[in-house]
């Protein structure tokens, strides 16, 4: 299962924290780990992209951490859209995804 933890200071995005894997299908054919991985890493890139230094990143096998540098609105959106997008996620493959 993958497991997904947000830590918040007031409206912000701090930190995300994803672990685990979703167990959905076999490695190469598992459509919950490619939509997890796939939007972490574009919305990774997109904050790079406005401003490489609001945030750093660690991702190692079953560990992806996003850690919030800097307190910006336009940065905060994109986390917060990707964070309702695991959201959408979770309703469907609720067995596979969780926030903890």
């Amino acid at each position: 299962m993958i497991k997904i933890k947000v830590i918040y200071d007031d409206s912000y995005v701090k930190s995300v924290r994803i672990t685990g894997h979703a167990m959905y299908d076999v490695k190469g054919k598992d459509i919950v780990c490619a939509s997890v991985s796939t939007l972490a890493i574009s919305s990774i890139n997109l904050c790079i992209s406005l401003d490489e230094t609001a945030i750093s990143y660690k991702d190692d096998e079953g560990l992806l951490e996003i850690n919030v540098l800097k307190k910006d609105g336009v940065i905060n959106n994109v986390l917060l859209n990707m964070i309702n997008m695991f959201k959408e996620l979770e309703k469907d493959y609720s067995k596979n995804i969780k926030f903890i």
